[in-house]
């Protein structure tokens, strides 16, 4: 019988695809989950809509010679999906080791192997039971400006420049996208694709597992060496397969891209080339004829999905955090009684003659308690309470009803690069020769600094040249300005004047390198509390020590963050 020959092709992975139980990322995909949630799994493996992606082992009928051929199993299969399903939910009611439920899966009613499909519920299953083992970016779907005319397009101009006025939001549907994406998915680079909603989350999302094989068969997941010997080791291609998340909230112009995970041991290039494959295939699998779109870093990163729908999901575009959420309440009744844009009328106040007993009762109880608190307290522990209080106060007008311990929506880390000048005075600029100054400045702008950058340095200056270079409006309206004045009183040089000694002042400037790292497991909550506490001056602190830019990472010019633009700065 002749061979049987697999061609390469570029179609994705079957999730019908079977791997070998003997392969140890299989064992740890499912060591690693839990006795319940593991039991868990099973059962909605057996669940009829899924035997066609997930069939196990039974026995058809009950002659001698197939009891003999299965007499010697440790787990014997089956003889129909009720009585299975009976077995495993009789597991869930007793005590034992998961290790009981790997090795019947794995050596009894799955002993042919487990297929694509089951293995992305199982990662499904731990990511939903440890949220926070993946970090996730987010990105903004931004539309791209489209010609006008067939002769700009004629002219081969170049048409990568986001459209600011546009706020349209690209159509999604699952089976194009995928059918989009698997087209930028190199011949050589097996993918598969599986999508699930997670309960309480308003999102979509998406399972990409990566295989470098040029088939869509058997040979994807496993290959035999070239040794025809009984010693023959089966050598798989899971050893550098990777796994990356891909969650598209509702009704938001974001969507949240995670790290990508190895079965095997990587470099860490291999991981970020992936991931930058992902983004950039993303905007094409959205785009269609005549809509273009790109992907946009907001600098926000975080393990916590709940955070980042909080700040990027649904009706969350505007930065309208920290204070500023009492404009975007959660829910219609905090909407209703909370917010100042209130549109309904308070209830109507009772009659005079009971509003004024009422106010002489609590007039009463009032002095009563401050005569009490007066003799057991001195005047040092009453100034104190004050304090405290209005430190409360403070903090719950900066932050609002966010940046709370017990919200569940805590940043991990933030982190902050302060550009701003060291300040000084004129005088000590005034009396330096300009030889001097010319040479201090060359100088100063050939040093560079020693050893190696980091990544997040070089990420946060990258963003704030690019913020310098989006921003020609402002110079070309500044210039504008200065012009009208010129023209309007040309003997003017009062504004000239103080404009040469600004620039001296900043030719001057000496400007430090101050970065900050905040860690936690709730940042901001932290810092509310260091508000609380008075150890921060909560009337004289940024906004963006609040969060309510929603960024976790910015470059800070003149006391304000430049991570965010949606905010208006």
């Amino acid at each position: 019988m002749a061979p049987r020959l697999s061609l390469p092709t570029t179609a994705r992975l079957p999730s019908s695809l079977r791997v070998n139980p003997s392969n140890t990322s299989i064992t740890k995909a499912l060591s690693r989950l839990s006795r319940p949630s593991l039991l868990s799994l099973v059962l909605d493996w057996l669940d009829p809509n899924n035997q066609s992606l997930c069939p196990p082992l039974l026995r058809e009928n009950s002659s001698d010679d197939e009891e003999d051929e299965f007499a010697s199993d440790l787990y014997p299969p089956a003889y129909s999906l009720p009585e299975l399903r009976e077995l495993y939910t009789d597991m869930q009611t007793r005590k034992g080791g998961k290790r009981e439920v790997v090795d019947r899966i794995l050596e009894g009613d799955w002993r042919d192997g487990l297929s694509l499909y089951q293995l992305a519920m199982a990662d499904l299953q731990y990511l939903y039971d440890h949220p926070g083992t993946l970090k996730w970016a987010c990105y903004k779907i931004q539309r791209l400006q489209t010609p006008e005319h067939e002769d700009d397009v004629e002219a081969d101009r170049s048409y990568d420049k986001i459209d600011k006025l546009a706020m349209h939001v690209p159509r999604f549907h699952p089976s194009t996208f995928l059918q989009n994406l698997q087209s930028e998915v190199l011949p050589d680079v097996k993918a598969h694709y599986n999508f699930d909603r997670p309960k309480g989350l308003p999102l979509l999302l998406l399972r990409i597992f990566v295989l470098d094989s040029p088939y869509n068969t058997d040979l994807a997941v496993s290959a035999t060496s070239g040794s025809m010997s009984s010693t023959a080791r089966t050598v798989t291609c899971f050893d550098a397969s990777r796994t990356i998340y891909v969650a598209f909230p509702d009704a938001s112009p974001h969507i949240f891209v995670s790290k990508s995970q190895s079965a095997g041991p990587t470099t860490h290039a291999e991981t970020r080339s992936l991931r930058a494959l992902i983004v950039e295939g993303i905007p094409k699998a959205l785009s269609r004829p005549g809509e273009r779109y790109a992907l946009k870093s907001v600098n926000l990163q975080t393990k916590n999905l709940d955070a980042m729908l909080s700040l990027r999901g649904s009706g969350r575009s505007n930065a309208a955090a920290g204070g500023w959420s009492v404009y975007a309440g959660d829910k219609a009744a905090d909407a209703r009684t909370h917010s100042p844009l209130n549109p309904l009328l308070p209830t109507p106040p009772l009659s005079d003659d009971a509003v004024e007993d009422d106010d002489e009762r609590a007039a009463d109880l009032r002095n009563q308690e401050t005569k009490t608190l007066k003799r057991a307290l001195g005047p040092e522990t009453t100034e104190e309470g004050k304090q405290r209080k209005r430190a409360r106060l403070v903090a719950q007008a900066r932050f609002g009803d966010n940046a709370k311990v017990d919200d569940g929506k805590g940043v991990e880390r933030v982190d902050v690069l302060v550009e701003d000048a060291f300040p000084i005075h004129a005088a000590d600029v005034e009396g330096e020769d300009d030889d001097q100054d010319t040479e201090e400045t060359q100088q100063s702008r050939s040093r560079k600094p020693k050893g190696r950058r980091s990544g997040i340095d070089a990420s946060l200056l990258q963003e704030a040249e690019i913020d310098e270079d989006e921003d020609p409006e402002q110079q070309r309206r500044g210039q504008n300005q200065e012009a009208d004045a010129s023209d309007e009183n040309p003997h003017r040089v009062g504004p000239r004047r103080t404009g040469e000694g600004d620039r001296d002042r900043e030719k001057w400037a000496w400007r430090p390198n101050v970065r900050l790292s905040l860690h936690g497991p709730h940042v901001f909550a932290g810092i509310r509390q260091l508000v609380e506490a008075g150890f921060i001056d909560g009337e004289r602190m940024p906004g963006w020590m609040t969060g309510e830019e929603g960024v976790t990472m910015g470059a800070v010019r003149n006391g304000r963050i430049k991570g965010f633009r949606g905010s208006g700065l």
